[in-house]
C-alpha cells in the first residue's frame, strides 16, 4: 500500500499553514489467470486435466505434453545462446590473477550447467519421439501407465515412480 502526499493551504487571520494531509492509495494487484506446471518458468502450459472417461494417452494429452517437451526444449535452447553470447562478450583478459580465475571459475559452472541441459535436451527429444511411437507414458521397466502428475512433474520420465523408487534402493545399496 502506498502513500499519497497532498498539500494544502490552510489561511487564517494570523498565519498562513501548509498541511500535510497524508491518503492511502491502494496498488492494484495483477493476478494471472495462467497456472504453470511444476517446471513453471520454463512451459508456462497449464497442467493437463484429464477427463473422467478419457483413456491414458488419448491423442489430446499427448499433444499436451508435446506442447510442453517443446516449449521446455525453446526455453534450454535460448538459455544456451544466453550463455554462449555471454561467454563470446565477457571474455576478458584480466591482469590480477584472482580475477581472471573467478571468471574461470564462473564460465566453468556455466558450461557444466548447460552440459546437464544438452542432455536434458537428449532426453526432451527422445521424449517427443516415444510420443510419436506411442511408448511415451509407459513404464521401461514394468509396462504400467507412468501417470500424468508424474510426468507433468517430470516430463522426460521413462519409468513408474514403484520401478524409479526400486532403482534408487538399490543403486543406494550398491553405492552405500
Amino acid at each position: 500500500m502506498a502513500i499519497k502526499k497532498s498539500t494544502k493551504t490552510i489561511k487564517t487571520k494570523q498565519t498562513t499553514k501548509k498541511v500535510v494531509a497524508k491518503k492511502k492509495v491502494q496498488k492494484k494487484s495483477l493476478k494471472t489467470a495462467t497456472k504453470v506446471t511444476p517446471i513453471a518458468s520454463k512451459s508456462k502450459v497449464a497442467p493437463y486435466k484429464k477427463g473422467k472417461k478419457e483413456k491414458y494417452m488419448s491423442a489430446k494429452m499427448k499433444k499436451h505434453f508435446i506442447s510442453v517437451l517443446k516449449t521446455w526444449k525453446e526455453h534450454l535452447m535460448s538459455e544456451m545462446q544466453k550463455t554462449f553470447d555471454h561467454l563470446k562478450n565477457k571474455g576478458e583478459n584480466f591482469a590480477d590473477p584472482i580475477d581472471r580465475a573467478s571468471q574461470e571459475e564462473e564460465f566453468a559452472f556455466e558450461l557444466r550447467t548447460r552440459d546437464r541441459e544438452r542432455k536434458l535436451l537428449n532426453k526432451i527429444a527422445f521424449s517427443i519421439e516415444k510420443i510419436s511411437q506411442d511408448d511415451y507414458g509407459w513404464c521401461d521397466s514394468c509396462g504400467d501407465e507412468i501417470g500424468i502428475k508424474r510426468l507433468e512433474a517430470r516430463p522426460t520420465a521413462t519409468h513408474c515412480i514403484h520401478c524409479k523408487t526400486l532403482d534408487e534402493i538399490k543403486e543406494k545399496q550398491l553405492n552405500g
